[in-house]
């Protein structure tokens, strides 16, 4: 809900300095987290989180992370192949298998042949490796920066962090987005034989390695949510007063994120004329609009964790027009301009 009068009230107290409205309000104003709001309130967040979805052009943003996406996906790939030429023949099997239930319809053929290719490239996978993981930490940074401009959008606030700070902040995200990767694709790949030999080396039973082969599904789910709540924690300009495992949003881009790939893949094995339509790209179409629903998925989960947080400032006695609505974590950028 962007106003003009809010908009000029916004850049007044940027270039006189004054403090901030929501540095005004006293710490006992609102309530200290979601959790101790009335319900009606968060009805009400709900029903402003499907509003502000369509006025703040989500879908349009989910588009761009979607790009960058494609350009991040690509380059860790190879890095991740790599490593496990490195380990061995063994250890790609597992991964092409498991990618079959993440990606939906036609679109594991994408993964799927692209790791049988690097896999055929095993005498330079140490070189391949260096490259991959270069080009997959700059291409995520950029992800990663769409994604900080799309959360200040959310939350209706301008991007005051000087830029040696957001660059740290970026490349940080992505290493720690990286390693999380890293840690998921473990989980797809050790099972089975795998799994099996794992366990002989750790000295645990066969009934231990049935119980990981369910369990490493919820251990997925726990690394995605982790990465959610690095990416809202992180990417605003927005002073939160502590990191949240998890968040409601954190919750909802799980749920939606989950609903949504089974719905879709559902509709792309039943329904949906794509290979008729495009033909031999019907897998990258595939592909390029299951990545686009994932990232409408985490944006929706920005949105509530944004509308839940100006619930918190109308129960403290603001407008609920009243923007910017938090406190930002840095505002010189903006007062240099």
């Amino acid at each position: 809900m962007k106003h003009p009068t809010v908009k000029r009230r916004r850049a007044q107290s940027a270039a006189t300095g004054t403090p901030h409205p929501a540095a005004r309000a006293r710490v006992g104003d609102a309530p200290a987290r979601p959790a101790h709001m009335r319900a009606s309130s968060w009805a009400r967040a709900l029903k402003r989180t499907a509003s502000e979805f369509r006025t703040d052009d989500l879908t349009d943003q989910a588009a761009a992370l979607t790009y960058y996406g494609v350009l991040a996906i690509f380059p860790a790939l190879i890095a991740l192949v790599s490593i496990l030429g490195l380990v061995g023949h063994a250890a790609t099997q597992p991964l092409i298998e498991n990618l079959g239930k993440l990606a939906p319809g036609s679109a594991r053929s994408i993964f799927t042949s692209a790791v049988e290719n690097l896999q055929r490239s095993r005498g330079t996978a140490g070189v391949i490796f260096i490259a991959g993981l270069a080009g997959a930490l700059w291409s995520a940074s950029g992800y990663v920066g769409a994604f900080m401009r799309a959360s200040n959008r959310i939350y209706d606030i301008e991007e005051g962090r000087p830029i040696w700070k957001t660059v740290p902040v970026r490349l940080g995200v992505t290493v720690v987005m990286v390693i999380l990767l890293a840690l998921s694709s473990v989980a797809v790949v050790l099972t089975g034989g795998l799994a099996r030999q794992a366990g002989k080396l750790l000295g645990v039973g066969s009934t231990a390695v049935s119980v990981w082969d369910i369990a490493k599904w919820p251990v997925l789910l726990g690394i995605v949510s982790l990465m959610f709540a690095i990416l809202y924690w992180a990417a605003p300009n927005v002073r939160h007063p502590g990191f949240r495992w998890l968040s409601p949003g954190g919750i909802v881009a799980v749920a939606a994120w989950v609903i949504a790939s089974a719905a879709f893949a559902l509709y792309v094995a039943n329904f949906s004329s794509y290979n008729k339509t495009y033909g031999a790209l019907a897998a990258v179409v595939v592909f390029l609009v299951w990545l686009w629903v994932s990232n409408v998925a985490a944006l929706l989960g920005a949105e509530f964790n944004a509308e839940l947080e100006r619930g918190r400032w109308i129960e403290a006695g603001h407008p609920a027009d009243e923007e910017p609505f938090v406190e930002p974590r840095d505002t010189r950028k903006v007062q240099r301009a």
